[in-house]
């Protein structure tokens, strides 16, 4: 049955990734007073599964240079670890993966996959994937240490490193009334980690490359930017989670689709920040607030105690 569930989850996140695509590029046609893809299916619903099947049919051409083992392998595994978060997410007050730490579990995934974007592109050998990716990393680096105080101020609040704990015990009143700036810290961290616009500095303007997937093409790039969507979609209920409520309530998921959406919604409305702007932003101003806000909350859970 675990088998089974995981399966139907899988394949229920891959479609609502595809249909993720189609909505941004409607949200940014309509954001620049122009229709975005309309041909394909009604209104164009179908033009994600016709890029699918166009992507996966091309044919990969590889460079002399090319690391070829650690090329073919890395988009794969780069998804495989956003899917590897699915089934810690609480469904119904349960998860697939039902234990009393599966926030650690996050962390150590969310840290891992920042490998996997520094091997994409190293095993290139082009020195423009390998800069992106060194500017990718560097970037998910420095918002990691304020995104994970963030949660930790979460479960020290709940006294739980479980997200099924964390939903029930926003059973009166929802986290997110009395920790506004906590959410909006959250939003900006969850946008620099998955390398959203406006940080999205893996894309040198500089080079005029596209960052590190610059040398893969069809099914490679396919699976990079699966990855990608899906880490955001994954994202957004791990948001609703934590600062909302469980995903069992019908208002939990207009709140998932809002937060989803507006992760969209800032690539069409701001632009992109300066390398040094966004290493400020980091360092100087979330990851101090983070710092005294957990001191601050540890000596209120004490008294509440």
């Amino acid at each position: 049955m675990f088998c089974i569930n995981m399966l139907i989850i899988t394949i229920s996140i891959l479609v609502s990734v595809a249909f993720y695509t189609i909505l941004e590029r409607k949200i940014l046609g309509y954001i620049q007073i122009r229709k975005g893809p309309n041909k394909v299916g009604f209104m164009g619903i179908l033009q994600p599964f016709s890029d699918a099947l166009k992507l996966f049919n091309k044919n990969i051409i590889s460079s002399e240079m090319m690391n070829l083992l650690l090329s073919t392998s890395t988009p794969a595994m780069s998804l495989f670890i956003s899917m590897l978060m699915i089934p810690i997410i609480s469904y119904n007050n349960h998860s697939l993966y039902d234990n009393k730490h599966n926030i650690l579990l996050f962390f150590i995934l969310s840290s891992l996959s920042v490998y996997f974007i520094l091997l994409i592109g190293w095993s290139a050998n082009s020195k423009y994937s390998h800069l992106g990716s060194i500017r990718s990393v560097a970037q998910m680096i420095s918002y990691e240490v304020s995104f994970f105080l963030m949660i930790l101020f979460i479960s020290i609040i709940s006294y739980s490193y479980s997200f099924n704990s964390i939903s029930m015990s926003q059973h009166l009143i929802s986290f997110f009334w009395g920790n506004m700036l906590l959410f909006i810290m959250w939003i900006i961290t969850c946008l620099a980690e998955t390398n959203r616009s406006p940080f999205d500095f893996a894309e040198g303007e500089s080079e005029l490359v596209s960052g590190f997937n610059v040398e893969y093409m069809g099914g490679w790039f396919a699976l990079i930017f699966l990855a990608e969507y899906m880490s955001m979609i994954i994202l957004s209920m791990i948001t609703s989670m934590m600062f909302f409520s469980s995903l069992n309530y019908p208002t939990t998921w207009l709140i998932l689709i809002m937060i989803s959406i507006l992760l969209l919604w800032v690539r069409g409305t701001y632009p992109r920040f300066r390398y040094d702007m966004l290493m400020k932003l980091s360092w100087k101003i979330f990851l101090p607030i983070s710092i005294l806000i957990l001191p601050l909350t540890m000596n209120m859970t004490f008294y509440n105690l």
